[in-house]
């Protein structure tokens, strides 16, 4: 058991996809209406977990910059000849890859393919600073004497799958949670946010139609002590998909949320204690 206080957990939560700001670099993304510019972000996600964040004081990762810039859930090489110039995978390889080329909803965004220069640009200015932030509350943890850091990566999905999701057309759970097919977190850490989430009143779906990101995939390195593991959101629960407005109900959410987060550290902390 570590030496550390049996009142302090090791975990944190990012949200990657919840920023709306558009940077310079990105002007086909200026101007555009918002029922477009909004379509894939995880909007409001920031806002649905800020009251459990600042209640147990959890540690987190957020993003101002919209995704369609930088997909901070994906990796630097993760573009295509349509999106960054001289790219070697072949066009339509990432079209919803580092750089948005179209929406999921199948609207281009992308005129052209932006050069390695502004490639660059972008990754200093979004991508560096938001994984920078990450790596180092995993090591504030690991240098305190941990032996695990358990994260959630929070994400917003729409309700219905499109032509471009592994389920066009399914309704989808309330909550997807996953783990890239069991390998980005230990099964008690598994087994723990779907019992959070579920006695928290969501039903809850495993693995499908998301398995985890590229965040989960990075990050989850559970024979380093390091266990991610995705959760998704069903965006109709808060917020009208069609207009992008927020819905009364999102109070109610937030409060299942604090009640799935208390859980989560509660437990863990519970965990630390035994060891």
């Amino acid at each position: 058991m570590s030496q550390t206080g049996l009142s302090e957990v090791p975990f944190i939560v990012s949200m990657p996809h919840s920023g709306e700001k558009v940077p310079p670099q990105t002007p086909w993304l200026q101007g555009l209406d918002e029922k477009i510019l909004m379509a894939d972000v995880d909007r409001y996600v920031d806002r649905l977990y800020e009251p459990a964040l600042q209640k147990f004081e959890i540690k987190f990762q957020k993003t101002e910059w919209h995704r369609y810039a930088v997909d901070l859930n994906r990796i630097p090489t993760d573009i295509d000849q349509d999106s960054v110039q001289g790219a070697t995978a072949k066009s339509g390889s990432f079209s919803d890859g580092y750089h948005w080329v179209m929406t999921k909803g199948e609207v281009r965004l992308m005129p052209a393919p932006i050069s390695l220069q502004i490639h660059r640009e972008l990754t200093e200015l979004i991508y560096e600073p938001f994984h920078q932030g990450l790596r180092n509350h995993y090591d504030f943890y690991f240098k305190k004497g941990f032996e695990s850091v358990y994260q959630i990566d929070a994400h917003s999905m729409p309700s219905l799958g499109t032509r471009m999701h592994r389920d066009p057309g399914e309704k989808r759970a309330e909550i997807v949670i996953s783990d890239c097919d069991q390998k980005s977190c230990s099964r008690a850490f598994r087994d723990l946010v779907i019992a959070a989430y579920v006695t928290a009143g969501f039903k809850v779906g495993y693995n499908w139609p998301y398995k985890g990101g590229r965040v989960t995939e990075v990050y989850g390195r559970p024979d380093l002590g390091q266990h991610a593991i995705q959760v998704e959101m069903n965006r109709s629960l808060y917020m009208d998909e069609s207009s992008k407005a927020i819905l009364p109900s999102y109070v109610e959410v937030q409060k299942k949320i604090v009640s799935a987060l208390g859980y989560v550290k509660s437990e863990l902390a519970n965990l630390n204690r035994s060891r």
